[in-house]
């Protein structure tokens, strides 16, 4: 029987990984408050790094705090977080430069709109 792989969104990929890697004792609810996703979402997540083999969980039965957790990336998780750490990058530089374009188009518009009317925009702060 083939076991139907979850699909993880890029972003929240690399950023859990980031977050584990930084921090292997976080908990589920703090990694849901840095990323601003529910509770269910990270769950989600993780048990699907897990599937595919970027993280093991470590439990610690011994801990009075039963819910204490250590999640730590393994050989291949460490691989894909280059990856995706490169792919993130790239598509970080990428909205960026179209945001550019556009804050440079908009400022143009405005230069143009302003020497039409005669308005003066010199002290305007954009």
């Amino acid at each position: 029987m083939i076991k139907a792989q979850k699909t993880i969104d890029p972003d929240i990929h690399f950023r859990v990984l980031h977050i584990l890697e930084e921090n292997p004792h976080i908990t589920q609810r703090a990694i849901a408050q840095k990323l601003g996703i529910s509770l269910g979402g990270v769950n989600f997540c993780l048990r699907a790094l897990v599937e595919i083999g970027h993280i093991k969980i470590n439990n610690f039965q011994k801990n009075s705090n039963k819910s204490a957790y250590l999640y730590l990336l393994t050989p291949t998780g460490i691989s894909s977080k280059a990856i995706l750490t490169t792919s993130f990058l790239k598509r970080k530089m990428d909205e960026y430069k179209a945001l550019k374009m556009e804050i440079d188009i908009i400022k143009s518009k405005i230069k143009d709109l302003s020497l039409i009317n005669g308005s003066s925009c010199q002290n305007a702060e954009y």
